[in-house]
């Protein structure tokens, strides 16, 4: 049997690592944290560390995103905006372990690439990474364009003070439709920072109060999750919106009471003000201004 090659193991490894720690920590994760987790997870060789001459990337770090197109095209994965998920399919496929992971998502591929039905007899005609392939080159490209405008985002919103995070967050709520009934002033709260209503007059339920916390390098625990359902009221619901992320528990705490309250992170967030961008007041598109730039792409 021929030997693997060195990419190979290294996809193959660290793409095993990459959905396994997605499948145990809530699914959904940005890649730069993902990086992160596998650097302290997977034993890593010189060679896979080096950066690369014609880029300067980190090698095992360039030889995933090239291998993750795979295991999107498989149904393994999705990927959106610099952060990647584990479907159910992936999770299933998870007990084939690394290396028969790693050449059932290539097969996949390549017999979409193809554009023919996936058989289950059909073999790999070479390792994954012995040959040249444009398309996917491309879709790396677009991710990796998307994923640092992404970053770039975040960047500057982490620039921002706690105040303004929060202001942020109002606009965001106007465009959507609601009407701010008040913003916390600077100080003490009681938890919430602003209310809105469905209607003008606030005579409508639901009341919506929304707790704000810029943290952008921090993960909310259950305790903040759980004071904030403390203090609703009938006719309430809550909105928790952290410019970082959630701990485990905290998603559990959202979702395991009798009260509504819905988590938004960072990435969501900023997604969202994308959404609604073109429906703000040019003052509000000023807090956080985009530029938009479209790029030849497909409907796959």
């Amino acid at each position: 049997m021929k030997a693997k090659s060195k990419s190979y193991v290294t996809s193959a490894k660290t793409m095993f690592a990459a959905m396994n720690i997605l499948s145990k920590n809530g699914g959904t994760m940005p890649i730069r944290i993902l990086m992160q987790e596998i650097e302290k997870t997977v034993e890593l060789s010189a060679w896979e560390k080096e950066a690369l001459e014609n880029t300067g990337n980190i090698r095992w770090q360039s030889n995933m995103h090239f291998t993750s197109v795979d295991y999107v095209r498989a149904g393994y994965l999705i990927k959106k905006k610099g952060n990647w998920t584990i479907t159910p399919e992936g999770e299933e496929a998870l007990k084939l372990g690394a290396e028969k992971l790693r050449d059932e998502a290539w097969r996949r591929y390549k017999a979409w690439y193809r554009g023919k039905e996936q058989t289950t007899d059909e073999k790999p005609a070479a390792q994954p990474e012995e040959e040249n392939d444009p398309a996917k080159e491309t879709m790396i490209e677009l991710e990796t364009l998307e994923e640092r405008a992404a970053n770039g985002i975040r960047e500057y919103l982490k620039g921002k003070n706690p105040y303004e995070f929060q202001d942020l967050v109002a606009s965001l709520l106007k465009a959507m439709g609601y009407y701010i009934q008040s913003v916390a002033p600077r100080g003490k709260d009681g938890g919430i920072d602003i209310v809105a209503y469905v209607d003008p007059l606030g005579a409508q339920t639901p009341r919506i109060k929304v707790q704000v916390k810029h943290k952008p390098d921090t993960a909310t625990g259950a305790a903040d999750v759980r004071a904030l359902l403390g203090i609703l009221k009938a006719g309430d619901i809550a909105l928790f919106v952290t410019s970082g992320t959630y701990s485990a528990d905290a998603k559990h705490a959202a979702s395991g009471g009798d009260k509504f309250i819905r988590l938004i992170d960072g990435d969501e967030f900023i997604e969202m003000w994308q959404e609604y961008y073109d429906k703000m007041s040019d003052e509000d598109k000023n807090m956080l201004p985009l530029k938009r730039i479209a790029f030849l792409g497909n409907n796959e």
